[in-house]
C-alpha cells in the first residue's frame, strides 16, 4: 500500500497525517502553530511530522512524498508560501526545507483550501462531472473551484470568498468583508460587542443558540445573512452544480446550513434554487485538509 504524508498548515493549529492511495487516513497528529517567527512556525511542522512517523511503524524511506496545504497565495511549481494573513511566511521556501529536513523528493504545495476541496472531490462516491465548489468557514472564510475535474485558479488567489464585501449590521449598514463580519472571530466579536460579555466565545454563542437562548438569535440571524449574501455571489457568478461546506464553524455546527439555506433562497431567482438540494455539510470533517494534501501526492506522482 502506497503512503503519503499530507500537512494542513493553518494560523492556529498544524495537522498532519499519513494518507494511502485511496483517501483513508491511517494516524494523525495535530500540534498549536507558532505564528509569532517564520522559523518557531517551521519547526512546528517538522513536530507534526516526527510525531506520526514516531506513532507508526513506517519510516521516511516507504513514504512516497509530502503534500502540504498552506494559507494563502502559492507558487505551486517553486514550492514557496508566497502571502498569508495569518502566518509570517511570505516568501517561503516550504518545498525546498521540508526536502532538506526529511530527504524526501517528491513534495506537493497548494492552498489549503485547494487541498480541502481535492479530497472531497476526489473522495465523493459520484464525483461531480461540471462545477463543483468547496467552501469553509472557520477563522477565515474561503473557497474553491473544481470544473469538469480540474481548478479554477484565475491568476492565483481565486476563491477568496471572504474579501466579497457585504452589506453588514455589524459595519452599520455598510459594505464589509465578509470573513471580517462572519468568520469565526468575527462571531466572538460581535457577541461580545452586542451582549457586553468580554469573555464570551464562538463556541458558547452557539450552545446557546442550540439551547434556545433568545440573546443569541440576532447573532446568528446576522451571520448566516451576511454568509447567505456571499454565496449569493457564487451561485450568481459560477451556478455551481453541488456546494460542499467545512470548516469548524459549520461543521461542528450543522445547523448552519439550513439557516444559511432558507436565507439564499431570498435572495435567488426560482432558476437558481437548484443547487440549494445539492448544498451539504462535509462528511471528511476536519481532516479533509490532510487528506486532500495526501492525495495531491499520488496526483502529481500518476501525471
Amino acid at each position: 500500500m502506497k503512503k503519503a504524508i499530507g500537512i494542513d498548515i493553518g494560523g492556529t493549529k498544524i495537522a498532519a497525517g499519513i494518507v494511502s492511495e485511496s483517501g483513508e487516513l491511517l494516524v494523525r497528529s495535530e500540534v498549536k502553530s507558532d505564528p509569532t517567527d517564520r522559523e518557531r512556525m517551521f519547526g512546528k511542522v517538522v513536530d507534526a511530522v516526527e510525531l506520526i512517523i514516531n506513532r507508526t511503524p513506517f519510516s521516511m524511506e516507504e513514504i512516497s512524498g509530502i503534500g502540504v496545504g498552506v494559507p494563502g497565495k502559492v507558487d505551486r511549481e517553486q514550492g514557496i508560501a508566497i502571502f498569508q494573513n495569518n502566518l509570517p511566511w511570505d516568501q517561503f521556501p516550504i518545498k525546498t526545507r521540508l526536502r532538506d529536513q526529511f530527504q524526501v523528493d517528491s513534495i506537493t504545495i497548494d492552498n489549503d483550501v485547494y487541498m480541502a476541496a481535492f479530497a472531497e472531490w476526489k473522495t465523493a462516491r459520484v464525483q461531480v462531472p461540471e462545477t463543483f465548489i468547496y467552501v469553509t468557514i472557520s477563522t477565515g472564510i474561503s473557497c474553491s473551484i473544481i470544473h469538469h475535474g480540474s481548478f479554477f485558479r484565475g491568476a492565483g488567489f481565486a476563491g477568496e470568498l471572504g474579501l466579497i464585501p457585504v452589506l453588514s449590521k455589524t459595519a452599520g449598514m455598510k459594505n464589509e468583508r465578509l470573513e471580517i463580519v462572519s468568520a469565526g472571530p468575527a462571531i466572538e466579536n460581535l457577541a461580545r460587542g452586542k451582549l457586553g460579555a468580554e469573555h464570551i466565545t464562538t463556541k458558547d454563542v452557539f450552545q446557546g443558540y442550540k439551547n434556545g437562548a433568545l440573546k443569541y438569535q440576532s447573532i446568528i440571524e446576522e451571520v448566516t445573512d451576511n454568509l447567505a449574501q456571499g454565496l449569493y455571489s457564487i451561485s450568481c457568478l459560477l451556478d455551481p452544480h453541488k456546494i460542499v461546506f467545512g470548516g469548524s464553524v459549520i461543521v461542528n455546527n450543522p445547523f448552519l446550513l439550513e439557516l444559511i439555506k432558507e436565507k439564499l433562497r431570498n435572495y435567488q431567482l426560482p432558476e437558481q434554487q437548484h443547487v440549494l438540494e445539492s448544498m451539504c455539510i462535509s462528511t471528511l470533517k476536519q481532516d479533509n485538509g490532510i487528506i486532500g494534501a495526501g492525495l495531491s501526492v499520488f496526483e502529481n506522482l500518476n501525471r
